[in-house]
């Protein structure tokens, strides 16, 4: 496995004890708040492998939760998180699933509010570091930082539209990939770049033909 930094193996500054059970399942819980755009009225987080048989001792529930709260993985509230959660009317659920998984450390992350709903599936690859794999049953890999999400009609144009606005503000991309449900449907669009996209250039994608919404993610 290639790593881009050294901090990728020594791990983020965190609540321990796992950079791999706790600071990236705080950052997989992270990325699903940031996809349904705020916190959510009930949360049900079903757990795979390494992380269904150790999820207690290594903190991973106070983790996810953490994450699904907007919490760093440095954050002092994190042995709190379910307390909090509960505060904050938030319904928590844990689900511990005996299927195989690809990879050890799965989170399989469904959350709800009054009219919306979202499923992910997110592994901690090590370090601290995470992919997101479905989003809504969209297969992708989202590892980055900085990254966009653009969720958009599948229609012809619409990624070169895209990649356009990011060439004229010198947003250089290092990783993009596009997943739809089906032909004329719709579609999602990952990227990561090299540069920090600044609301210019979020405005500027959102406002494009065929585009429905874009999401900034913080991995």
């Amino acid at each position: 496995m290639k790593y881009r930094s050294a901090f990728e193996i020594i791990g983020p500054i965190m609540i321990g004890p796992s950079s791999s059970h706790t600071a990236g399942a705080v950052r997989i819980g992270r990325v699903a708040r940031t996809l349904f755009e705020g916190q959510p009225k009930k949360a049900v987080l079903s757990l795979y492998g390494s992380f269904a048989k150790t999820y207690k001792g290594h903190g991973t529930d106070l983790a996810l939760v953490a994450g699904l709260l907007d919490f760093d993985t440095f954050d002092e509230r994190i042995p709190d998180t379910l307390e909090i959660a509960k505060q904050l009317g938030m319904e928590v659920i844990f689900q511990e699933e005996e299927a195989i998984t690809e990879h050890p450390n799965t989170v399989k992350i469904n959350l709800f509010d009054e009219d919306k709903e979202l499923e992910i599936i997110g592994i901690s690859i090590g370090g601290g570091t995470i992919e997101i794999t479905e989003i809504n049953s969209f297969k992708l890999k989202l590892s980055g930082d900085p990254a966009i999400l653009v969720i958009h009609n599948d229609r012809f144009g619409v990624i070169s539209s895209v990649t356009s606005i990011l060439s004229q503000n010198k947003i250089n991309i290092s990783h993009m990939e596009v997943s739809r449900k089906d032909k004329g449907d719709m579609a999602i669009m990952v990227i990561e770049s090299d540069e920090k996209l600044d609301d210019q250039v979020i405005n500027g994608v959102q406002k494009l033909d065929n585009v429905i919404s874009v999401i900034r993610m913080v991995v």
